[in-house]
């Protein structure tokens, strides 16, 4: 709800149930916990980078489903988008925000990896073209758009891509 920047010790020993001291001894640092919250992020609440590109699925169709999953999950609840994008947008920590670049690189880079099995001379610019609409989805549901808003925003920008993909394998 508040970000990384914004949530104190205080707030999260008041949230924990811990003293300071406590939290130090158990998590050794603010930074050190948020890196734990973001792989856990990740593994329960991050999107399916691997399935889109599954063997057998038509790129567009796994382009358009890694958007839709992206639009559904940054639109639900409180609408605070990707934690991983918004955390590596930048902030005051620069090590919390290496963390969440690490896991932005490893999302661009198993994409990346699925294209390429598809598409190796277009797996670039794909590539690129799947990253932009992830971040503009996140940043759209922090700033209030509905799920349903993101669904169609991933969409049209899915199926942007389609033409563009048939016009460079001509």
């Amino acid at each position: 709800e508040k970000g990384y920047d914004a949530l104190s010790i205080a707030d999260l020993t008041d949230a924990i149930g811990i003293n300071p001291p406590s939290f130090y001894s158990a998590f050794g640092s603010k930074s050190a916990l948020y890196g734990q919250v973001l792989q856990r992020y990740a593994e329960l609440e991050g999107i399916d980078l691997v399935g889109p590109f599954a063997a057998g699925v038509p790129l567009s169709q796994g382009v358009r489903r890694l958007l839709q999953e992206a639009a559904t999950n940054y639109g639900a609840g409180n609408g605070t988008g990707c934690m991983v994008i918004e955390g590596a947008r930048g902030g005051v920590d620069a090590e919390a925000c290496l963390q969440a670049r690490r896991l932005l690189d490893l999302t661009h880079d198993t994409i990346f990896a699925g294209v390429s099995r598809r598409t190796p001379q277009q797996a670039e610019m794909v590539t690129d073209y799947v990253m932009a609409p992830l971040s503009g989805l996140s940043a759209s549901a922090r700033n209030g758009l509905s799920a349903e808003r993101l669904l169609r925003i991933a969409d049209i920008a899915s199926g942007q891509l389609v033409p563009e993909i048939e016009e460079k394998q001509s």
